[in-house]
């Protein structure tokens, strides 16, 4: 009987060890690297269903991605039509979001319109000049060190970071998610959350167009004293305040105390509008 049972304890730690040996094998990473040769103006887009993507300046006339594959689940799809460069997660039958992870490091040249997908994120982009569009679900975004481009990020839950981002036409949403900008000027800046919080730590430029609007998440912008814009700001339900002398200012809405301000500081160089329904709203010196 004894040697019955250490039998059966040898055969239970052997067939652990090959189970743990081919749970390994199905989930050993693999690297892959694609190279594109391309001219000025390209168009690159990379779509995973889960994974994280990462972009970076590289050559002015190549494109390098490197794609690591934890499984054999999944598969990476690539084409090129001209300047125009795709990358696409393709999922096998029987993948799961474990299985399925591809995680993307990008080379591109820095004037390169770039489009980035992924419903789990992160996604990263910086010292790009180019158009830039990020959207995921639950991808956390952070860009930063861009110029002259457009600017579109959209998220579900995902919060979204922009740091150093100069003369952009930006545009990012979140439904939930928090958005928070640091240093981000240009002609036109737009900031939208349903529930999440919006964070400004910048000087609003010269002459640009800043809207951030939320539903009930709280906005807090924090600036110079030597800041010139017109301010316009209102909640509906929460309150609202500023630590400015603000210059009074014709506006066709009414001045609510505590609920709404709106003035000039310095030469009024750009616009400002801070809107929530039941949001607190800080305008703060730095």
């Amino acid at each position: 009987m004894a040697s019955l049972r250490q039998v059966n304890r040898d055969t239970t730690v052997v067939t652990l060890v090959l189970a743990t040996c081919l749970a390994t094998t199905a989930f050993a990473e693999t690297k892959k690297e694609y190279r594109f040769t391309v001219g000025p103006n390209a168009n690159v887009s990379v779509d995973t269903q889960y994974g994280a993507i990462s972009v970076r300046p590289g050559n002015v006339n190549e494109v390098i991605v490197t794609a690591t594959l934890v499984s054999e689940k999944v598969e990476v799809d690539r084409q090129q039509n001209g300047n125009r460069i795709e990358i696409a997660s393709h999922l096998l039958p029987g993948s799961s979001q474990e299985t399925g992870q591809v995680d993307y490091e990008l080379l591109i040249p820095p004037d390169a319109t770039l489009t980035l997908h992924s419903s789990t994120g992160p996604l990263s982009v910086e010292h790009l000049q180019g158009d830039l569009t990020l959207e995921g679900p639950d991808a956390m975004v952070n860009i930063r060190n861009v110029e002259n481009g457009h600017v579109h990020v959209q998220t579900m839950r995902g919060p979204i970071t922009l740091t150093d981002v100069r003369n952009g036409h930006v545009e990012i949403a979140s439904i939930s998610g928090d958005l928070n900008l640091k240093s981000v000027t240009g002609p036109l800046v737009q900031a939208t959350s349903g529930s999440g919080k919006i964070f400004y730590d910048g000087d609003f430029g010269s002459g640009g167009d800043y809207k951030f609007t939320t539903h009930t998440g709280d906005i807090e912008a924090l600036v110079p004293a030597d800041v010139s814009a017109d301010f316009k700001a209102h909640s509906v339900l929460g309150r609202v305040q500023h630590d400015f002398p603000l210059q009074a200012m014709h506006s066709r809405f009414p001045v609510e105390a505590g609920r709404s301000f709106f003035g000039t500081v310095g030469k009024a160089a750009s616009e400002v509008v801070l809107r929530s329904f039941s949001g607190k709203i800080r305008l703060k010196q730095r």
